[in-house]
């Protein structure tokens, strides 16, 4: 470490000193005639009380309308930079978009979900056509790409439909459990998302070692001069007449499913009876339009199951991983993303890493259902009235930039150094960075709440 840096980290870490350890050392109890201790309940609630000071003070400077100022002009930046991190992932960022709103932009949350719908769909254009671009090798020859269809087609209908549950039980649950169910979950799939890198990472160097003594063995084909031979092959089974075009059949029926979720919440509407049809709010038709996603989604999982088209599961080590894992992780991720206001993107992608799938595949795959699941959520919020679209246009344009530098940026280093591994690191970076975010944004709301003696128990749904 040299001397810039060096005094660098001091001249940050010492007001920090200055303040939490060096202040309480000079109060002292009169009658004990002692120090006080470091974090006693006095200097905790002080600075919650000025932290939730300074969020309300920003709320009541933006109000409904979001001005051009230094809060919105950071917020801007620093969500580009989060979304050029999400990006090399294939996950939406709305784990940091959220945070960033409405602590550092003062957004209220609801005006800052809107944004994160359309942010996310700006940055999931971009790695979508990205990723299905059409390449061609040395011969001529169309190359296979890196979405993986029939993950992405058993996964959908299930993360849709887990999408409302969630939204159902966000409702449902308080404000404490949800804050902890994130943490609990957020932490542990950074922990598995970090550990998946570093097995990742030692692959890596294995391969780069063998290559330099002379040649290296990557399934069936032999690299002469240490050159290593990059074979991008889905983890899920074999195209069949689709291996030498682009599979316009699987991405259709993905439409349709889309479609198919979309018709139904533009009929239901909200729970407060906004719709395009009027119908009672939570009444028995709401009720009926959202119990049909049940048979909807499995009757898409089944056909996509029982289809004649083969599907080869391969997970660690090349072993058999059973195909109904996928839905069922797309249900669980879909759940806790609506629980969690997130969306699924980001918390099926270290599933998927667990049982196997590789890093890009993981993330070209990601993208694609991101995409899906984001614009349904974008364009519900346009037909229901949002307010500020320019707004979030804009903002959504920024993503969009920042998505597609970090996707060169990522893929250049990928290809340099041969390290895909760098994909791994970036989700788990996107999930700890969330992880700590969301998790501080809901303690705040709880104290809040505690505060103020608001109700703290469940609710009904509606």
């Amino acid at each position: 470490m040299n001397i810039q840096n060096l005094l660098r980290y001091v001249s940050l870490a010492l007001p920090i000193f200055i303040f939490f350890f060096i202040t309480p050392t000079t109060q002292y109890h009169a009658h004990h005639h002692h120090q006080q201790p470091i974090f006693n309940d006095h200097t905790i609630h002080t600075f919650i009380n000025k932290t939730l000071q300074w969020k309300t003070r920003l709320v009541k400077f933006q109000g409904h309308q979001l001005k051009l100022s230094t809060p919105t002009i950071l917020a801007a930046i620093c969500c580009f930079i989060a979304s050029s991190i999400s990006s090399a992932g294939g996950i939406g960022g709305g784990g940091l978009f959220i945070p960033i709103l409405t602590i550092v932009a003062g957004l209220d949350l609801k005006i800052a979900s809107s944004f994160s719908a359309f942010m996310v769909t700006g940055g999931s254009i971009a790695n979508v056509m990205y990723n299905l671009r059409t390449k061609t090798d040395k011969s001529g020859r169309m190359k296979k790409g890196l979405v993986d269809y029939d993950i992405a087609l058993l996964s959908e209908p299930c993360m849709l439909l887990g999408v409302s549950v969630g939204v159902v039980c966000n409702h449902v649950f308080p404000e404490w459990l949800i804050t902890i169910l994130f943490a609990v979950f957020l932490v542990w799939s950074t922990f598995k998302t970090c550990g998946n890198g570093v097995g990742y990472w030692k692959t890596e160097t294995a391969k780069h070692t063998e290559s330099r003594n002379g040649c290296e063995k990557v399934g069936n084909e032999v690299t002469k001069n240490g050159e290593i031979e990059n074979l991008r092959e889905p983890l899920m089974g074999v195209e069949g007449k689709e291996n030498s075009g682009f599979p316009w059949k699987k991405l259709m029926v993905l439409v349709m499913v889309w479609f198919s979720f979309f018709i139904i919440y533009l009929i239901r509407g909200n729970s407060y009876g906004q719709g395009i049809i009027p119908m009672k709010p939570c009444g028995v038709g709401y009720w009926t339009l959202s119990l049909f996603q049940v048979p909807l989604a499995i009757c898409f999982t089944s056909w996509i199951l029982f289809s004649k088209q083969p599907i080869a599961c391969l997970g660690p080590n090349k072993q058999g991983v059973s195909k109904l894992i996928f839905p069922l992780m797309a249900l669980m991720a879909g759940a806790l993303g609506g629980v969690f206001g997130i969306g699924g993107g980001m918390l099926i992608s270290p599933l998927l890493l667990q049982v196997g799938v590789t890093p890009e595949v993981t993330a070209a795959t990601c993208s694609l259902m991101v995409f899906f699941s984001s614009t349904m959520s974008a364009f519900q919020y346009l037909l229901l009235g949002m307010e500020q679209t320019g707004a979030a246009l804009v903002f959504s344009f920024i993503c969009f930039v920042a998505s597609v530098l970090g996707l060169v940026v990522v893929q250049k280093a990928i290809k340099e150094f041969g390290r895909a591994s760098l994909i791994v690191f970036s989700i788990g970076i996107v999930m700890a960075l969330s992880a700590v975010l969301m998790t501080s944004f809901g303690v705040l709301d709880v104290w809040q709440d505690y505060m103020s003696g608001s109700y703290m128990g469940f609710k009904m749904p509606c």
